[in-house]
Parts: structure tokens; C-alpha cells; sequence
């Protein structure tokens, strides 16, 4: 019989894997889309998956909590290269590009995020007619630029729900929300969320924020503020997100809610300079870190995401 000193000269000695490429494997063998490791650092590796269906961003979001990996949304402009760490990125693809109407007859459209902005124009979303028509709509969703409407007229964007997986795995469905709406809130996270995202906007920075004709922090806490006689849609917190807050499964849209941006000039859209020229930067700078922490308290998805 060998040793086991004897096996392992016959044989060669296997060398440790690193946690990066331990990653990529667990991945490679749990997802059904395509998966592509980039060239780099095995230490600070980075990736990019597109999925086959929802179930494979599921699975990676638990394996990058495991990893320390963080999970950015592909397609949108981050602060950085975000190559101080190990980074995978996820690009929706044409397997999770569905849109269609609900029923037939109805105003409302499912729309799955690697639905390109063109063929939401094609079926009548003429909003989308003077944006490119390459974009998905989960890049879209996360532009701060392209969704950046009045304070409280969040509204406008037709968005009326929205699934999204948060950073701790829990999928929340988003919606209206108010005494019109009996449905309630569906688990303990969400409940948790809701209420303390409440709290925050009665805060003395979100009310500063509020008084803004265009709102001036990153995230749109405004979707708490809707217009006289609008209702407040959760789902709207999810515009112009930056990648930051959460992967969206999917969407449903009205286009009769539609209504189409007031045209600013390019210099006028949303930048992180906006705050500043309110005086409002220590208020943005400090309402958005404590939305983003009751989001991803971790930091498993980029922050800021856009950094715009």
C-alpha cells in the first residue's frame, strides 16, 4: 500500500483554491445562464452572469453574501471601478426580456429587466421613444439621469409594481401603498422596512429634501410623497436606484399612468451637485446612507451605484 507521502509525489500536490475561483466554481455548477470570469486578480477577481432566469441571480446573491462578493446590476455607471473587491456582475439578457400585457384588453404590461427600452417603445410606451433603445429596463430603472422626475411625481414613470430581492435574500413585492390598498405587507422584513422607511422621511433631512422642486437626494424617498391626490407606490423608491437597493425580478407597468418628463437640458438632470446648490448636501449626503443601510445593511450591492 502507498503512503499517503508516496500517492502525493506520484501525483502532484493540489494546490489551495482561492476563495475567488472557489466562487466561480460553486457558481459555474449552480446557475443554467452563462457565466464569463474575466482576466485578473485571483484574489479580487471579477465576473460577469447572465442569467437564465430569475432563479440563477437567487442563487448567485447567496453565494456573493457567502463569498464576499459583491453583486453590481451590468449597464449602469458606478462611482468607480469597483475593483477593491471581488465583483460580479449581472447583465438581465434576452432569457429575462419578457413583456406583455397581463390580460387581454389591459392597460398594464409585465415587463422582465432585460426588456430593451425600444421594445417597450414598439408596444406604445412612447416615453421611452427618445432614449436608446439598447438600454434595458433595469438600467434604466437604476439611471438617477434618465428618472428624474419632479419631487412627488414619481407617479408619471407608469411603474405600479415591482419585484425585488434585497440584499439579505428576502423578495419583496412592491406596490401601492395607503388606505386604498387592503393588501397588506407580505413578511416580517418588509413590515420591518416599510415602517422604519416611513420614520426616516419624517425626518427633518427628508423634509428638507422635500421642499425641493426637483429632489436632490440619490435615492427617491419622494415615492413617500406623492402629489395631492396621488398615492404612494413603494415600487417608486426603486427609481433611479443606482443598482444599489436591490435586484428587480420583474415589473408591471400602466400606460395610462404614463406621463412624459418635463425636457431639461442635459446640465439640469440630476447630479450629486444638485444637493450642494440647495445646501442641502449634509441632508442628501445623510438620508441616503440610512436609506441605504435599511436596504443593504451589508453592503452587498455597490454604494453609491451611480454616482451622479
Amino acid at each position: 500500500m502507498q503512503s499517503n507521502s508516496r500517492r502525493a509525489f506520484l501525483t502532484g500536490r493540489r494546490t489551495a483554491q482561492s476563495p475567488w475561483k472557489a466562487f466561480c466554481q460553486r457558481l459555474r455548477n449552480t446557475v443554467e445562464g452563462n457565466f464569463y470570469e474575466f482576466d485578473g486578480n485571483e484574489d479580487i477577481g471579477s465576473a460577469r452572469l447572465v442569467p437564465k432566469k430569475a432563479a440563477d441571480v437567487h442563487k448567485a446573491r447567496a453565494l456573493c453574501a457567502e463569498h464576499g462578493v459583491l453583486m453590481a446590476l451590468d449597464g449602469v455607471p458606478h462611482a468607480a471601478r469597483l475593483d477593491e473587491q471581488a465583483v460580479l456582475w449581472v447583465d438581465p439578457g434576452r432569457d429575462m426580456s419578457m413583456c406583455q400585457r397581463l390580460e387581454p384588453g389591459s392597460t398594464r404590461w409585465f415587463v422582465q429587466p432585460g426588456c430593451l427600452l425600444g421594445e417597450l417603445d414598439a408596444v406604445g410606451f412612447s416615453q421611452f421613444a427618445d432614449l436608446p433603445c439598447h438600454i434595458t429596463v433595469a438600467a434604466w430603472l437604476a439611471d438617477r439621469v434618465l428618472c428624474d422626475w419632479d419631487t412627488g411625481a414619481t407617479g408619471a414613470s407608469g411603474l405600479v409594481h415591482a419585484s425585488v430581492l434585497l440584499a439579505d435574500g428576502t423578495v419583496a413585492s412592491l406596490g401601492p401603498f395607503g388606505e386604498q390598498n387592503k393588501k397588506p405587507l407580505e413578511g416580517a422584513r418588509l413590515q420591518k422596512l416599510v415602517a422604519s422607511l416611513f420614520q426616516l422621511s419624517a425626518g427633518p433631512e427628508a423634509q428638507a429634501c422635500r421642499a425641493e422642486s426637483r429632489w436632490p437626494a440619490r435615492y427617491r424617498m419622494d415615492a413617500l410623497f406623492p402629489a395631492d391626490g396621488k398615492t404612494v407606490n413603494l415600487a417608486h423608491l426603486l427609481l433611479g436606484h443606482g443598482g444599489d437597493l436591490g435586484w428587480v425580478d420583474w415589473l408591471v407597468f400602466d400606460e395610462q399612468l404614463v406621463q412624459p418628463q418635463v425636457e431639461l437640458p442635459f446640465a439640469q438632470r440630476f447630479t450629486a451637485g444638485r444637493a450642494q446648490v440647495a445646501g442641502l448636501a449634509t441632508q442628501t449626503g445623510d438620508l441616503d446612507m440610512r436609506m441605504k443601510y435599511l436596504f443593504d445593511e451589508n453592503e452587498y450591492y455597490p454604494y453609491p451605484g451611480q454616482n451622479l
